[in-house]
């Protein structure tokens, strides 16, 4: 976990709001596993519902311009995450969280859920890695970014509270 980055403190608030365990991983270094370099997750969240959840966070204004469903990752955030899937084994489930800032107030009713945070509205949605992994396309070569098209993260993406 970042500690500068509010995206992912306003998660860690829900959680602990929820009394939802969970370990904030340390994310100065990367971790080895085997002869590969992984990017370090976010957070391990104990879940009594699902899975537990190996959550890299992905902060985004809504709206973006003209986009209201920004969603898009590195090639390494999605291939990190599978790997550290493989690692924990059964019962583990890796998932990108977008945290989404709800900048307008005329938004907010768009969601069913917000969490506030310092002042600043939250919406929370899983998309499991191996789901986004499938559906994804290119988004920038040089910037090694992915994402998925509009309809279809519709289609995949779960608020969090259901997952918790």
């Amino acid at each position: 976990m970042n500690r500068d980055n509010h995206y992912e403190r306003a998660l860690a608030d829900l959680l602990l709001a929820r009394r939802t365990p969970f370990v904030a991983v340390d994310e100065t270094r990367r971790s080895w596993n085997a002869d590969s370099s992984l990017k370090s997750l976010d957070f391990i969240v104990y879940s009594q519902r699902s899975p537990h959840l190996l959550v890299d966070v992905k902060g985004r204004r809504f709206p973006t311009g003209t986009h209201r469903w920004e969603n898009w990752a590195t090639d390494d955030d999605l291939a990190s995450l599978l790997q550290w899937e493989a690692t924990f084994g059964s019962g583990f489930r890796s998932a990108l969280v977008f945290a989404y800032d709800v900048v307008r107030e005329s938004d907010r009713g768009r969601f069913a859920e917000l969490h506030e945070y310092r002042a600043r509205s939250y919406a929370f949605f899983a998309v499991w890695a191996s789901d986004f992994a499938q559906a994804m396309s290119t988004r920038s070569p040089k910037w090694k970014t992915v994402s998925v098209a509009g309809r279809d993260y519709a289609g995949l993406r779960i608020p969090i509270s259901r997952l918790l």
